[in-house]
């Protein structure tokens, strides 16, 4: 199912940052325990990179370790990613997702949004 809407990709060059976002398309979500992140190269397989559980503990691949930071904010049912020192492997989509507590539905994933590292 895909109820969720990424914003603020585009072109970065490397070294530089950007800030992603995630947020429903409409209403609020109920029941979401982990907000993550993945992203998917051309011809790639999608690749979970980060991920917060509802108590705030944030756990990443290592190739984004000490580089990027996911946080949320509950009450706006937001999800960010922040991306420092990018990269050119960083160059991918991205999608944010939501998986919720049992009982309260299927995972949501948004469209993905393009992010493209290059000089």
């Amino acid at each position: 199912q895909m109820h969720l809407q990424e914003s603020g990709g585009g072109l970065a060059q490397p070294g530089g940052s950007l800030r992603l976002s995630c947020v429903p398309y409409s209403g609020m979500i109920i029941g979401i325990n982990t907000m993550a992140w993945y992203r998917q190269v051309p011809g790639g397989s999608r690749e979970w990179i980060a991920e917060i559980t509802s108590h705030g503990d944030a756990n990443y691949v290592d190739s984004v370790k000490g580089r990027f930071t996911i946080s949320r904010d509950n009450a706006k049912n937001t999800v960010y990613l922040q991306m420092n020192n990018l990269n050119v492997e960083d160059t991918a989509v991205y999608y944010c997702n939501f998986k919720k507590f049992p009982g309260y539905g299927a995972e949501t994933w948004g469209k993905g949004i393009l992010v493209t590292v290059s000089a």
